[in-house]
């Protein structure tokens, strides 16, 4: 099994949109628009905004043509969290647009209580009918204002990552997740590490030991040791690395980042080792990128785990 490799194939247009040095741009794959969940999931949030704002017979229709204004945010934040801020109700320039969502974006990142480093949209993303990111927002804030909504779970679209570099440009093909796992699903499905976690806490150290011993066992040709894996894995370089190990074959040093700086590197470098984890049918289903990333132990070690019982007995 190789490695996926960056797409050659990318609209010319593109490139007209990456700017600045060291700007990092993503671009949904024409054909993955069409993939049946990513579709679902943009009907299931407009079904819920239209919901939402039925009493103001506000109908929308499309996620990003009808939400780069603000009109809509603004209605729905009233709605949804009784916030009504001051700005204009029509902005019809892209000025006035601009200044109103500014303080929309400022409102929203306040309450959800987010660092900038954290979000996963900008002004002028939202304001240029950026699917991707439209989409990123709205289910933020379908999570936190309405947690019990049911958001259809691991929803995930290919996307083209373009990155500016001194010999031009570097594009790759990556996918990322806009949902992870839905916890209504995991309460009623419980895997063998919701028990031990909840039932048996004290065996948990057990369990990770055996996996480390396991893991650096197969990292010795490569120098490696592993001695904490919630940190020590949530980059996702040594994850990759591992693979590439067990697996038999080299990783491409292009298609990840050896050295990531940015939480969105760290989240590539384990998007791609889930999608190998998939492809190999090391683990049956998606998983959140994020949680490995932010270190979550239980995430880790279900990953982990499913190396450990295809290559226990290597």
């Amino acid at each position: 099994m190789e490695p996926p490799q960056p797409s050659s194939d990318v609209p010319l247009n593109v490139f007209d949109s990456v700017d600045a040095p060291g700007e990092i741009k993503k671009f949904i794959q024409a054909n993955a628009k069409n993939d049946p969940k990513f579709q679902d999931l943009q009907t299931f949030l407009i079904d819920w905004i239209n919901a939402e704002l039925k009493e103001e017979h506000i109908v929308v229709k499309s996620v990003e043509e009808d939400l780069y204004d603000g009109l809509v945010l603004h209605h729905l934040l009233k709605k949804i969290a009784g916030m009504k801020l001051e700005v204009e109700e029509i902005a019809l320039s892209a000025s006035s647009q601009k200044r109103k969502l500014g303080v929309i974006m400022e409102a929203i990142t306040q309450s959800l209580q987010l660092q900038e480093t954290d979000l996963k949209w900008s002004l002028n993303e939202i304001h240029n009918k950026d699917l991707l990111c439209t989409l990123h927002l709205i289910v933020a804030l379908a999570q936190h204002f309405r947690p019990d909504l049911e958001l259809p779970a691991n929803v995930g679209v290919e996307v083209i990552r373009v990155e500016p570099t001194r010999n031009g440009m570097k594009t790759e093909n990556v996918i990322e997740f806009i949902t992870g796992s839905r916890d209504g699903d995991a309460k009623s499905k419980p895997d063998a590490f919701d028990h031990l976690f909840e039932q048996s806490p004290e065996k948990v150290e057990d369990v990770k030991k055996a996996i480390v011993n396991f893991v650096n066992k197969h990292l010795a040709n490569l120098s490696l040791t592993v001695t904490d894996p919630e940190s020590q894995f949530a980059d996702g370089v040594i994850l990759l690395l591992l693979i590439g190990q067990l697996e038999g074959y080299f990783m491409n040093l292009g298609s990840f980042f050896l050295t990531p700086s940015t939480q969105e590197d760290k989240v590539h470098n384990v998007s791609l080792a889930m999608e190998l984890l998939l492809e190999g049918g090391i683990i049956q289903n998606p998983m959140d990128p994020a949680d490995i990333v932010n270190g979550d132990l239980k995430a880790t070690l279900r990953l982990l785990y499913g190396l450990f019982l295809r290559h226990k007995r290597r």
